[in-house]
């Protein structure tokens, strides 16, 4: 359990903390359009339906998600806001919009589907019994809205082709990555949606939502840390992503197969709106003025992360969405509300195609 000081004090949300850009619904617009246009270039070219981002899927996982209990006032909010066990299913993937060999490094997230979740849900959700959250292991969301859909089109001009190309500058990249980290260099953060992750052990890796959400009357971000020896112990561990254009699969259906893990689930509660603002997702909250307080466990047991049955179901069927879940934690700031409609339309193309589920019982 982290602890704060006795006169810790949240920042109640304020609707006036959230300012809209003036062309903020065009250009989520053409966001929309881009991912559209990714997806169906890659269904064409692979006669399959991926998702429009964090397209490669490297595990898939069932668990569960315990809340603890004696939570101070204000943290119990929402989904924590009495003590429970809830299970979950876990995707672990990689950011890009087309299933890429390995080599290309890319940032990596797991999003976590919490089911049996009661209470009020967000307006318009489809699921109306699940909480989902989905980290990235860095901190910040690098770009602002334009900045990325900029981005976003560059990838689309290039999705399907240029492979060598890629991968030939993702070694780049993270040769240039590892000096930049060793210098302590303010680029670090940017190099890895270039292509420059480093090729270390994802699950050795802290991973966190990177843009704010409700947290019940606060404002808040979360995080997932590695705490059992067998994943702290993965910490910055080097590994061959060169060799083997399915590696972090393959690495992580070996690990799963005999390892399980625990991770703390962390909330950092916003105390300043200028140091720690919810529309620009790429200031870093510092963890001096507001630390990370642990509020809950994620728990995996071994398993096989990589079924074809498993694929059918999440890889095909089930949507991950931070617009999944209860009303006390909606998400906030233009990145999240981007999110809202490009994650929907992204999960409708390939519903209409695979039906859609929910249910971690499906999950087998």
């Amino acid at each position: 359990m982290t602890y704060v000081a006795a006169d810790f004090l949240p920042l109640p949300y304020n609707p006036s903390y959230e300012q809209p850009e003036p062309d903020e619904a065009q250009t989520i617009r053409e966001i929309i359009d881009t991912m559209a246009e990714i997806q169906q270039k890659t269904y064409q070219s692979q006669g399959h339906a991926i998702r429009s981002v964090h397209a490669k899927g490297h595990a898939l996982l069932k668990g569960e998600f315990q809340v603890f209990d004696n939570l101070p006032a204000y943290l119990a909010q929402g989904l924590f806001a009495k003590p429970g066990t809830y299970p979950i299913v876990a995707r672990i993937s990689t950011q890009p919009g087309d299933v890429l060999p390995d080599s290309v490094s890319t940032p990596r997230g797991i999003s976590i589907k919490v089911s049996g979740v009661a209470g009020e849900h967000l307006p318009g959700a489809d699921e109306l019994d699940t909480q989902d959250f989905i980290v990235v292991n860095s901190p910040v969301f690098p770009q602002k809205l334009k900045d990325f859909l900029s981005g976003l089109k560059r990838f689309d001009a290039l999705t399907n082709k240029a492979e060598g190309f890629k991968e030939g500058l993702s070694k780049v990249l993270r040769t240039a990555g590892e000096v930049v980290e060793n210098l302590g260099g303010s680029d670090a953060g940017i190099m890895p949606g270039m292509g420059g992750q480093l090729a270390t052990h994802p699950m050795g890796d802290r991973y966190y939502s990177q843009v704010a959400y409700l947290y019940g009357d606060y404002m808040a971000k979360f995080s997932l840390t590695p705490v059992s020896p067998n994943l702290t112990a993965l910490k910055d561990q080097s590994i061959d992503i060169d060799s083997d254009d399915n590696a972090l699969r393959h690495l992580l259906q070996d690990f799963f197969a005999t390892n399980g893990g625990e991770w703390e689930f962390g909330v950092q509660l916003s105390t300043d709106i200028e140091k720690m603002p919810i529309e620009d997702a790429s200031v870093e909250w510092s963890e001096d003025e507001s630390p990370y307080i642990i509020v809950g466990k994620l728990t995996i047991a071994p398993q096989d992360s990589w079924t074809d049955e498993r694929v059918a179901v999440v890889d095909d069927k089930m949507s991950f969405s931070p617009w999944h879940g209860l009303a006390a934690h909606r998400p906030l700031g233009v990145i999240q509300r981007a999110r809202r409609a490009s994650y929907q339309a992204s999960a409708d193309f390939r519903r209409g195609l695979y039906g859609k589920t929910s249910n971690p019982d499906d999950v087998k």
